[in-house]
């Protein structure tokens, strides 16, 4: 049974989930962030996926990186397994623009969490409705 890490779930709110990932928006208005996990138990390392599944992961990721740097306008986007703080595997999928909070800068630490209002997160899911139309299933 898939169980989302406990920082992660903290830390974000849930979007809804493609066919291997739960995408989840970092609660952090400073960048548009976002972060897919396989909803796999126990799977901290991109080697423990099976390939089917570690293809999956890579479509999922490559698409929604395409898919938001239309979206949000970035200038660059910023694609990363890290898995230091949180073990759970995941993947960090940021649209960086030249006039972010941080740029050029990692985004990690920068500046403090900025949360985002209600209606900040509406607008968010009301802009990737509008994109995320294939194999995309919105939380409700």
């Amino acid at each position: 049974m898939f169980v989302l890490d406990s920082r992660l779930e903290q830390d974000t709110l849930r979007l809804g989930d493609f066919p291997l990932c739960r995408l989840l928006l970092m609660n952090d208005a400073n960048y548009p962030w976002f972060i897919l996990v396989p909803r796999r138990e126990e799977v901290s390392e991109l080697f423990q996926l099976d390939s089917a599944d570690q293809q999956a992961l890579w479509r999922e990721a490559t698409a929604l990186a395409e898919t938001l740097k239309d979206t949000f306008g970035a200038d660059k986007m910023n694609v990363a397994t890290l898995g230091n703080a949180v073990s759970q595997l995941h993947v960090h999928v940021i649209a960086r623009r030249r006039d972010d909070a941080a740029w050029p800068a990692p985004v990690w630490g920068c500046h403090p969490a900025n949360p985002y209002s209600e209606a900040q997160v509406a607008a968010i899911r009301q802009k990737l409705s509008l994109v995320l139309t294939d194999n995309f299933r919105f939380a409700e």
